[in-house]
């Protein structure tokens, strides 16, 4: 199986690549990167058509390669992957929150007991706090919490400062029932994150990778 990458941080490439080494290394993978449009989306403030035509033509790119599924790994970005989904159907598109957002809520249902579950949900991103909560449904509390100054880190080459910011940050989400990690780059501070937190924590790439697997193997 083929399956395209397309990425708006030049950081997402290596964790979703780790997940697919260590859960399903038969995919053939093709990485597209346009690492402009989180620099334009923080500048702009909100999603543009023209921002959704970019993830279009990305798309219409990566699908005249042959693949036979497209992962986006930007989460900020839910609208213009919808779009993608709806002119692609019935090829799999997967926004890169949605397999951990449905194993996350399901574990936190369970965690909870007959009581309203509480996620929390980091990001080092801030406008993914803006976008992504809707995402869960509605009989979930969404709390969230930016993990400031690491994706600053990250850019820096400062990789362990990016996972001790995230770390730090995410004590203030000890009250949940489970933690949910919006960006692929911050599936690196996991360890850290469970350990400041005590709480069970999921990440993007590895969901994403069980739920493609799952999803091109029927």
């Amino acid at each position: 199986m083929r399956i395209a990458l397309i990425h708006a941080l030049r950081h997402s490439p290596p964790p979703i690549e780790a997940a697919f080494r260590r859960a399903w290394p038969e995919a053939v993978l093709m990485n597209l990167l346009d690492d402009s449009l989180s620099a334009d989306l923080a500048r702009a403030g909100a999603l543009t058509p023209a921002m959704t035509e970019r993830f279009l033509t990305l798309s219409r790119y990566a699908a005249g390669t042959g693949a036979d599924a497209i992962l986006f790994t930007c989460s900020a970005f839910g609208p213009c992957i919808e779009a993608v989904a709806a002119e692609r159907a019935p090829m799999p598109v997967l926004k890169p929150n949605e397999a951990m957002i449905e194993a996350a809520v399901a574990e936190a249902r369970r965690i909870a007991a007959g009581r309203r579950p509480r996620i929390g949900l980091l990001a080092s991103f801030p406008l993914t706090l803006e976008t992504m909560p809707p995402e869960f449904p509605g009989d979930v509390e969404v709390v969230t919490c930016l993990a400031e100054g690491s994706l600053a880190a990250l850019d820096a080459g400062n990789a362990g400062e990016h996972d001790r910011l995230a770390a730090e940050a995410a004590k203030a989400l000890a009250g949940c029932d489970v933690v949910a990690l919006a960006q692929f780059s911050l599936a690196r501070a996991a360890p850290l994150v469970e350990a400041a937190t005590g709480r069970p924590v999921f990440t993007t790439p590895d969901s994403a990778v069980a739920k493609l697997r799952r999803l091109l193997a029927g």
